[in-house]
C-alpha cells in the first residue's frame, strides 16, 4: 500500500484529537500533527482547508474530512482502502468529545 500524506489539525488535550491520533497510532501512520488551540496560524489555515471552525480536521492525501472523530477517520481510511482491518485495540477512545465547554 501507498504510504498516505495526513495533514492532522488538533487540539492538544481535545477527546476527538486524541482519538484521531490512537487511530493513527494503531495503524502506524506517519502523519503531520498541526496545534490549532497554540498557533494561530494552524486554526486560520485549517478553517481556510476545511471551509469551517471545529476540529479536528484531517486531510489525506488532498481529502479534507472536517470535523471528525477517530472512529470517522478509521471507517474513512478503511473505505479509500488506505489500511487493511486491524483488531488491534487502542489505549484511547475514537469516539469522545473533549471534557466541558467549547468542544471545538
Amino acid at each position: 500500500m501507498k504510504t498516505p500524506t495526513i495533514t492532522a489539525y488538533l487540539k492538544p488535550a481535545c477527546g476527538w484529537s486524541q482519538g484521531v491520533r490512537a487511530v493513527f497510532e494503531k495503524y502506524r501512520l506517519a502523519y503531520e500533527d498541526r496545534d490549532i488551540a497554540n498557533d494561530p496560524s494552524n486554526h486560520s489555515e485549517m478553517v481556510q482547508r476545511s471551509g469551517q471552525q471545529y476540529s479536528p480536521c484531517v486531510e489525506i492525501d488532498g481529502h479534507m474530512l472536517a470535523d471528525v472523530s477517530g472512529a470517522e477517520v478509521e471507517v474513512y481510511l478503511l473505505t479509500a482502502g488506505v489500511v487493511q482491518r486491524s483488531d488491534a485495540q487502542t489505549d484511547t477512545p475514537t469516539d469522545r468529545g473533549c471534557a466541558g465547554a467549547g468542544n471545538n
